[in-house]
């Protein structure tokens, strides 16, 4: 029986809002995340899932405890569905990454799969850590849906892995904050379903009371 994968991410934080890098580091919710957040919250309180996953680091827990409050689920925290460090990039905007350390940012910048940023790991390192876990997940929910809270850069891999796309390859498409993703697992393979919906954002604006 295949295994229903809601895959979101997290609401805008005050460091997306002001384009840094963030990795393993974290910022609060922004206003608009938080609005991002409970949006997801109040479609996913109109529908029946079995339990609610995510990453360990502050925003994605934000997210996916905004969205228990309306749902009812305990939330399950897991360090492999973090994002990928960046080490000594972490807090800096590109700009600054490119000044400060070209040769470092410019590695960085070809998406290697296998390359290393100090202090921080590579693409393949994280995405095996969220493959790992999402496989587990499928396994242990035969037949039904489940959510799971992650990042950008997780989200951005997985496709890549899904579809069999290189991960080295220009990215031609878009991850946006609170983006809603499926994929459905089945016999150790994942299937892209849905890709980017944001209709539960499109529900409200800025400008509502």
């Amino acid at each position: 029986m295949k295994t229903e994968l809601i895959l979101l991410r997290h609401g805008e934080t005050e460091w997306n809002s002001l384009g840094l890098l963030q990795g393993h580091r974290d910022s609060p919710l922004s206003t608009e995340g938080l609005r991002q957040a409970d949006a997801l919250a109040a479609r996913l309180s109109t529908l029946s899932f079995s339990a609610l996953y995510s990453s360990d680091l502050g925003r994605a827990l934000e997210t996916a405890r905004r969205i228990s409050t309306r749902t009812g689920h305990e939330v399950h925290a897991d360090a492999r569905l973090r994002e990928r460090g960046l080490g000594l990039l972490e807090g800096l905007t590109r700009d600054e990454a490119r000044q400060r350390h070209p040769d470092i940012f410019g590695e960085y910048s070809t998406n290697a799969p296998d390359y290393v940023v100090p202090g921080g790991e590579s693409v393949s390192q994280r995405l095996n850590h969220a493959v790992e876990c999402l496989g587990e997940v499928g396994q242990r929910h035969p037949g039904e849906r489940v959510v799971v809270v992650t990042h950008g850069g997780v989200l951005s891999s997985f496709f890549r892995h899904s579809l069999g796309i290189p991960p080295n390859t220009p990215r031609a498409f878009s991850v946006r904050n609170a983006c809603w993703n499926q994929f459905d697992y089945q016999q150790g393979s994942f299937v892209l379903v849905t890709w980017g919906d944001l209709t539960h954002l499109r529900a409200t604006s800025r400008d509502d009371p």
